[in-house]
């Protein structure tokens, strides 16, 4: 199960007592978890029966019961809770975005933290969360989609290029670094297949320039959280050590976390003062698999900085109907136009020109021949309509919506579709008849 040269390498860290710990836990069953979504809180009196105990760092986060398959409820679809490794919901915790704030998680595929600093953010203030690798990019583009998420920007840049557009922007930001994986190995195959002694020397130093980055962007006084889910030194206090070395105005902030271990200064050469105070999450410590996490503070000189802002738009006139249809309130933002499709942005959504957006903000619909077709996004986002055509979550009618299939109703025109309560997409009635919008992309096989 583990990779040659892994054991002998955890040995030499841990000695003989504590490498027996960390080996028996890889024969325990593996913990896996799910993270509420505040935005879409479950019906009165409902509850998800495959939840049992609370991730104690996390308020909306659960164990999920051994065996259990919370991917397939149909709340899944509806973005009410997301499936996270326990541990993973750690250094999004750390981070502590506030709402109003400008929060960037610059490696955020596939999506997990960035819809956690979402739930925190409270709908308010910009969330910029960015991808570089297109295919991830559009997995984290369609987990935002499908949680509600109405200020997050999507991009897929670069750090380097975006350290360039944001000098000094972001209040907080969140490096969740690509690594070699040595805490997945119980869960990622591929992370056993890949790993190499070269392999974590190439991580350590893609990691290095990442954070360079991140720290060219981030605010005097900001908070900068640096994540990986391996125990390598050299990914882990070795990186963050030669920061600290590199940038003098950074420290390594005492957080209060009992549940985490500290981490180990006396494995490499020279490490920095205070690096005792970073985190190292052991899965024979605790219920998840392994993490590091580092707060970082910084104590520069000077204020946050500004960039250009977008221009608002003007909504087709169609748009601006079907919204005011609407009896929910649309959220703060300004109107983006790409072609005919329109979406609303974060109040301080910055210029987009030259950059790769996937996702700018809430995604209204497209105008097709004057006529205005909501977006999938925008049915995920309400919590009402005026026309609903609500069916029980575990019912036939939502399987088969599903699937993609028609449904049988009274509605006329564009109606909400609802499971137990819970918005989950769009069908279009006539004469008796649901049309299925449901994306085909998302759909089911039977």
């Amino acid at each position: 199960m583990l990779p040659q040269g892994f054991p002998e390498r955890m040995l030499h860290l841990l000695g003989e007592a504590e490498f027996a710990e960390f080996l028996a836990s890889y024969e325990r069953p593996r913990s896996a978890g799910l993270r509420l979504n505040p935005r879409k809180p479950l019906p009165d009196g409902a509850s998800l029966p495959f939840c049992e105990a609370q991730v104690p760092w996390e308020p909306n986060g659960y164990y999920v019961c051994e065996g259990s398959r919370p991917g397939l409820h149909p709340w899944h679809d509806a973005g009410a809770y997301y499936l996270q490794e326990p541990s993973a919901m750690a250094p999004a915790r750390l981070l502590d975005a506030q709402p109003g704030e400008r929060v960037l998680d610059l490696c955020a595929a596939p999506g997990g933290k960035t819809t956690q600093l979402a739930a925190a953010m409270q709908g308010r203030g910009l969330l910029v969360c960015n991808e570089i690798h297109p295919r991830r990019a559009q997995v984290l583009a369609s987990n935002i989609e499908r949680l509600g998420i109405p200020n997050a920007l999507v991009l897929s840049e670069h750090p380097a290029k975006l350290a360039q557009r944001f000098p000094g922007y972001f209040d907080r930001i969140l490096v969740d670094a690509p690594c070699s994986g040595e805490g997945m190995f119980r869960k990622e195959e591929a992370a056993v297949t890949d790993w190499s002694e070269a392999t974590v020397a190439m991580c350590a130093a893609r990691q290095q320039e990442i954070l360079a980055s991140a720290a060219e962007m981030l605010a005097p006084g900001g908070r900068l959280v640096y994540s990986t889910c391996t125990f390598s030194p050299e990914e882990n206090e070795g990186v963050i050590s030669a920061f600290l070395h590199a940038h003098p105005a950074f420290s390594v902030e005492p957080v209060e976390a009992p549940w985490f271990s500290p981490a180990r200064p006396d494995w490499i050469d020279d490490p920095a003062p205070g690096l005792e105070h970073a985190f190292r999450l052991w899965p024979h410590r605790l219920r998840g698999e392994g993490h590091f996490a580092a707060v970082l503070r910084s104590h520069a000189d000077g204020a946050r900085q500004d960039v250009p802002t977008e221009r608002p738009a003007q909504l087709p006139a169609a748009a601006a109907d079907f919204l005011r249809s609407c009896t929910q309130p649309m959220p703060d933002g300004v109107p983006v136009c790409f072609g005919s499709v329109c979406y609303l942005a974060p109040t301080e959504t910055p210029a987009l020109s030259g950059l790769r957006v996937l996702r700018a903000g809430l995604e209204l619909g497209e105008l097709r021949r004057d006529r205005f077709s909501p977006a999938h996004a925008l049915a995920l986002w309400l919590h009402t309509y005026p026309q609903t055509a609500d069916f029980p979550a575990g019912g036939p009618e939502i399987a088969a919506y599903l699937r993609g299939e028609t449904l049988h109703g009274t509605q006329r025109g564009w109606t909400l579709l609802t499971a137990g309560g819970l918005s989950l997409g769009w069908v279009r009635g006539a004469d008796g008849i649901l049309k299925n919008q449901y994306p085909k992309g998302l759909r089911r096989l039977r």
